[in-house]
């Protein structure tokens, strides 16, 4: 959900209504997933009124996700998570789980 959202946000700024009707989430779900991206320092936002527009925050994380794409083009989706840190791995938590 995440990669969704940061995805939609290299297109441009968007509220979370926005997010909430472009990718199908529940606006509880968006906005905790915005609080985790900004505590990360991947997202942030600027406020304009009573609304709030997010935004990337990270300019390199646009470089990382066009690599992570043609990563995943390249080798036709084939990419399997590692067993140590992978999503079933029990690797390392962080703050955003």
């Amino acid at each position: 959900m995440r990669l969704s959202i940061l995805q939609r946000l290299a297109r441009g700024e968007a509220r979370v209504v926005d997010l909430t009707g472009e990718l199908g989430l529940a606006q509880s779900t968006v906005s905790k997933h915005l609080g985790c991206l900004r505590g990360c320092g991947l997202v942030d936002y600027r406020p304009e009124g009573r609304q709030s527009f997010y935004f990337l925050a990270a300019p390199a994380l646009l470089d990382l996700l066009r690599s992570a794409e043609h990563l995943l083009t390249a080798t036709d989706r084939a990419v399997v998570l590692c067993p140590t840190y992978g999503a079933e791995g029990g690797g390392p938590v962080g703050t955003c789980s």
